[in-house]
């Protein structure tokens, strides 16, 4: 998840804007110490003005590839995996970190939580706020530039296909960098999801309209990408799987929306591209969405997707999101399944099992939702999440040879 915690373009000599800092390393360390497989390095910019806010990480210059190495370099000590998601904001860039938004929204007694615009006295770049599609109507809170969103400007052809070789110039630093995977990311109203969306994308040229131009520059970047690193190296694909806007004003007045369905389309296409994994998350890419809110809601997506891709026969993994994030969303899916191995006590159990019942057959969901499980906010707020759940299920793990005398008790 963003941190939101690295130099920006005014901090003082010597620091490097958007180069990851001790504090990455501290944050992102604590995960391989304590036995995640796969740590994955926070959403990092292509370009200068892919940052969310001026302090998140980047990875368009030689220059930040130092931080990343070292925190790369750590991982690989402790046995672990790393990763990175390259990422571009689009018109949902430059503004300022989510804690000063809500501290400046708190103050002036307005709806918090919110986003505040970040002007060039900060960092921000409101000039080169872009996307697909621009002008006022196209701010991402309908507020015409004067909210917390700037206004994008249209990217030309030129800017585009310039965004689709600096993907490939970051994917290159990332190999320089140690990583051992990397993940597009094209959720969450992000860039690329502003482009496969009839909604935010209304361009005339080969990269709007139909739905084989609202895809082009995601399966150019993913083929520029994948040319860059090697061969072996496993590449991955974060998606909004649907907008939840389907049946909505927006939708009818846009005439589509960005739904499962063609999140189904999409996977089908993509092992013969090169892409390993599907990281299946929703929503994200305009205010109106209508989510069902239910225990385990993006799961289903998940499922959905993965169910018709292998009744086809295509090889593609597909990772979910969204469950291991508090104990009543775990609770849901549990008993949406009807999982009925063992008595359910405490929320780490609850937790433990809702993943395990996720990967594994069972007669109730005649196979599994989803590959592999990626979680965020739960290891936030236990970095041994892994340690509590193999110790929940019975598993046997390895501990850090400094934390023997601090396992759970049987």
């Amino acid at each position: 998840m963003c941190q939101y915690s690295c130099a920006s373009s005014v901090s003082p000599p010597p620091a490097i804007p958007g180069a990851l800092t001790d504090y990455h390393l501290v944050h992102l360390g604590q995960f391989a110490l304590k036995g995640a497989a796969l740590t994955i390095i926070e959403a990092t910019a292509v370009q200068d003005h892919g940052r969310i806010s001026p302090h998140d990480a980047g990875l368009w210059m030689d220059e930040q590839i130092p931080g990343m190495r070292v925190v790369a370099d750590f991982v690989h000590s402790q046995g672990g995996a790393v990763g990175i998601q390259l990422a571009h904001s689009g018109r949902k860039g430059s503004t300022v970190p989510p804690w000063i938004a809500n501290r400046y929204l708190s103050d002036r007694a307005m709806k918090v939580p919110g986003s505040v615009r970040a002007d060039k006295s900060v960092g921000g770049w409101p000039e080169s706020v872009v996307g697909p599609s621009g002008g006022p109507e196209y701010a991402w809170d309908l507020q015409g530039g004067e909210g917390g969103c700037w206004s994008p400007r249209e990217m030309t052809t030129e800017d585009v296909e310039e965004c689709v070789r600096d993907w490939a110039k970051s994917a290159g630093r990332a190999v320089r960098a140690g990583m051992d995977m990397i993940e597009i990311h094209a959720a969450h109203g992000y860039l690329l999801n502003q482009f496969l969306s009839p909604i935010t994308n209304k361009r005339n040229d080969k990269y709007g309209g139909s739905w084989e131009n609202r895809v082009r520059i995601l399966i150019e970047i993913i083929g520029a990408v994948r040319e860059t690193i090697p061969q072996e190296m496993p590449l991955f694909l974060r998606v909004s799987g649907t907008e939840w806007l389907e049946g909505s004003d927006v939708e009818r007045e846009a005439g589509g929306s960005w739904s499962t369905d063609d999140s189904i389309r999409l996977a089908k296409m993509l092992p013969s591209l090169g892409v390993d994994l599907l990281d299946v998350s929703s929503g994200g890419n305009h205010p109106s969405q209508k989510i069902e809110m239910h225990s385990g809601y993006q799961i289903g997506v998940a499922s959905q997707i993965r169910k018709a891709i292998r009744a086809e026969g295509v090889n593609l993994l597909i990772g979910a999101v969204g469950l291991i994030t508090d104990a009543d969303q775990a609770r849901g899916v549990l008993e949406d399944a009807g999982y009925q191995e063992k008595s359910v006590t405490g929320d780490v159990e609850k937790e433990a099992l809702a993943a395990k019942e996720m990967v594994q057959k069972n007669d109730q969901s005649n196979g599994p939702k989803a590959d592999v499980i990626l979680v965020a906010r739960q290891f936030m707020r236990e970095p041994e999440w892994v340690l509590k759940v193999a110790w929940k299920l019975g598993i046997e793990v390895a501990w850090p040879s400094q934390f023997g005398r601090a396992k759970f008790l049987t």
